[in-house]
C-alpha cells in the first residue's frame, strides 16, 4: 500500500512538472493583431452604446462596424 502511494505521488509530481512548461509566460505581450482587434471592439462598442442599440440591431451593427474597421 505504501509503495502504491509513493508511486502515485511521484507520478503526480512528474505530470505537474511536465505541464508547468506549457503555461504561457507571464508578462508576455499580446500580438499586434490582438491589440488591433481589441481597439476595434472598444470603438465599435462605444459607438453602439452611444446609439443605444440593443439585441439584433446591436449585433448587426457590431458585425458591420468590425468589418469596416478591419
Amino acid at each position: 500500500m505504501r509503495n502504491t502511494l509513493v508511486l502515485a505521488g511521484c507520478t503526480l509530481a512528474l505530470v505537474a512538472g511536465a505541464h508547468a512548461g506549457d503555461a504561457k509566460p507571464t508578462g508576455s505581450q499580446p500580438a499586434a493583431k490582438q491589440v488591433a482587434q481589441t481597439a476595434r471592439m472598444k470603438s465599435c462598442n462605444a459607438d453602439a452604446k452611444a446609439k443605444a442599440l440593443k439585441g439584433g440591431e446591436r449585433k448587426a451593427f457590431m458585425g458591420d462596424c468590425l468589418k469596416k474597421k478591419a
